[in-house]
């Protein structure tokens, strides 16, 4: 088995976990490669594990089995672009707060590596969502997993977002902003601007207006296989642009469209976690604070 390591950065509590996780790996006769900006001199000086490194996609091939990211979702969101097309499998080690992503406790990972090593675990492949302009945004990573957000600048005024499905005219939103959210990001921004849960298997993409200035207008679940483009107005002449955790300001007069992307993301799921229990457990469903 060989697992890459991905994190953020490396703070007293991740090198602290980074080590036990190591550790864990060698018990397993594992090979290990490493996110290169992780390895400080210093924790290279303390450790005796033997570790290759990378620093980006190219550095992950075919005979990687998994990649673990210790964060939280954030951290995990990073990791889409690392990971791409390859059908690498993803695991979350949650330090985060909420962890509807990285939903694997930290305090589990000899369980979560024994797990891998004996293939005792689910693979939820989750659908990514594709942003088409007329001038190239993102980079080489067009794609996000959560959700790809239209926000006025800072100190605009609300924006006019004209929005369409496969070419036919749905609605106008006067509102700060839009997002269009995967099922998996139904759980992020979405959630926080009042839109809908919609199950990681379900098929679909949620709209959502930010802070509409219609109060009629609510959030709408769609088949993921339209193409859904927008043409912007508004008093300024630049408005941003999001996917997961990279922005952009583009001007108002860009061409931009989503769809689902060709490949999907597959998150490591042990036997004993589903989508229903991580929902009553983040949430707090079910629980009387009387008691």
């Amino acid at each position: 088995m060989k697992v890459a390591i991905y994190s953020r950065g490396l703070d007293e509590e991740i090198e602290i976990h980074l080590k036990v996780l190591m550790q864990e790996l060698k018990l397993q006769k594992a090979d290990c490669t490493v996110f290169a900006p992780l390895i400080t001199p210093s924790f290279e000086r303390s450790t005796k594990f033997n570790f290759t490194t990378f620093t980006d996609a190219d550095g992950l091939d075919e005979s990687v089995d998994c990649l673990i990211s210790l964060g939280g979702d954030g951290t995990m969101l990073d990791t889409v672009t690392l990971l791409r097309d390859k059908m690498i499998p993803l695991a979350g080690i949650n330090f985060g707060r909420l962890g509807f992503l990285a939903n694997i406790g930290k305090h589990e990972l000899h369980q979560a590596v024994e797990a891998l090593n004996n293939h005792n675990y689910n693979i939820d492949q989750r659908t990514l969502i594709h942003v088409d302009s007329d001038i190239p945004l993102f980079g080489d990573s067009p794609f996000g997993l959560n959700e790809f957000v239209i926000h006025k600048k800072d100190t605009s005024p609300m924006i006019k977002v004209h929005t369409y499905m496969n070419g036919e005219f749905l609605n106008t939103y006067w509102a700060d902003g839009l997002i269009v959210s995967t099922p998996t990001g139904s759980t992020g921004y979405n959630l926080s601007c009042n839109g809908p849960i919609v199950f990681p298997d379900s098929g679909s993409f949620v709209i959502t207006p930010i802070a509409p200035h219609n109060l009629t207008v609510r959030p709408i679940v769609v088949p993921d296989n339209n193409i859904i483009s927008f043409e912007i107005e508004g008093r300024t002449d630049q408005f941003l642009c999001s996917i997961d955790s990279r922005r952009a300001i583009v001007d108002k007069n860009i061409q931009l469209a989503v769809r689902k992307e060709s490949f999907t993301i597959g998150l490591v799921r042990l036997n004993e976690s589903t989508f229903l229990e991580t929902l009553r457990n983040k949430l707090a469903w079910g629980l009387d604070k009387r008691n």
